[in-house]
């Protein structure tokens, strides 16, 4: 597996790209002076042990797909770190600012340096470019994303609409990815283990009770429903009125077929008036007291063949 440069649009400006110089080909030069571990190899480039080097604590991805870095360590213990660590320092080490996924995938590949670039941040920047990172990569869960987002907006107030330009995407696309984090939690959780979709979470929101949302995504997940399928779902259980008029226009079918048939057996007027809970009245017109006794008669004649 090759490790791809990422481009990251309007990220800060230019993007991460800007931050971090295209090394290629003075990686070449570091294997000359390996002797002096941490001299610079090139502008603001370093090579650093990965002891010395640790993840940032408020980093917004909090979870590493493993078969994803045990294939990302294969490719690094045949072609090394392609791209530095973004890093800045602290009291003794180095805090990942972007990268944290290389430098977990370093040491499973037991390399013991890693190429850094060392900036200082403000904290505001530090959170931006480990987002920017993390969702032009499309590394976070939509839950993470989604908190990354709501961070952005509580400590920095950043608007929705300056988020969607940072990070490239439409603002639509980040207010319904923070509307998620109006889930019920446990909903949260199945959408992070991938039970349920984005897209059947989006559609439970249209519930706002959380238990309903809860009981209705294991209902997904037991059933495997689609997400059109969970629409029609939801509509019927905000709807009941609109459920019962259907199937009573359902019903008037069944029972208008009912009286045609009857009325062609005793060759007179049939009509069939339902009540509430099955019940009903069935009634027999008739114009004559001949007509009357023949329809006696009918009736009496197939009580005789029932029994």
């Amino acid at each position: 597996m090759t490790v791809k440069r990422s481009g990251l649009g309007k990220g800060l400006g230019k993007g991460l790209d800007s931050l971090i110089p295209d090394n290629k080909g003075s990686r070449k030069n570091s294997a000359a002076q390996k002797e002096n571990k941490e001299e610079t190899v090139s502008s603001g480039e370093r090579m650093v042990k990965i002891n010395k080097v640790e993840p940032n604590r408020e980093q917004p991805r909090k979870k590493f797909e493993e078969d994803s870095l045990l294939e990302l360590a294969d490719s690094i213990k045949q072609f090394g770190v392609l791209q530095p660590l973004l890093v800045q320092q602290k009291d003794g080490y180095f805090e990942i600012i972007a990268g944290e996924r290389r430098w977990r995938a370093a040491k499973l590949a037991g390399i013991k340096e890693v190429p850094v670039i060392v900036r200082e941040y403000t904290d505001k920047e530090v959170v931006e470019i480990a987002l920017i990172e993390n969702i032009q990569r499309e590394n976070l869960n939509p839950i993470e994303e989604a908190m990354a987002y709501k961070r952005l907006m509580k400590e920095f107030h950043m608007k929705q609409d300056e988020i969607a330009e940072r990070v490239a995407k439409s603002r639509t696309a980040v207010t319904n990815s923070i509307r998620l984090l109006k889930l019920d939690d446990r909903v949260q959780q199945m959408v992070i283990e991938d039970m349920i979709s984005t897209g059947h979470a989006r559609t439970l929101l249209g519930l706002e009770d959380g238990e309903e949302q809860y009981a209705i995504a294991n209902k997904v997940f037991d059933e495997k429903l689609s997400v059109r399928e969970l629409e029609k779902l939801i509509k019927e259980l905000k709807n009941p009125k609109e459920k019962k008029e259907k199937q009573s226009r359902e019903n008037d079918f069944i029972y208008r077929d009912l009286e045609e048939r009857m009325k062609g057996i005793m060759g007179t007027k049939v009509c069939v008036n339902r009540k509430a809970n099955g019940r009903g009245k069935i009634e027999i017109e008739y114009y004559s007291d001949e007509e009357l006794e023949r329809l006696f008669e009918m009736i009496m004649s197939i009580k005789e063949g029932v029994r």
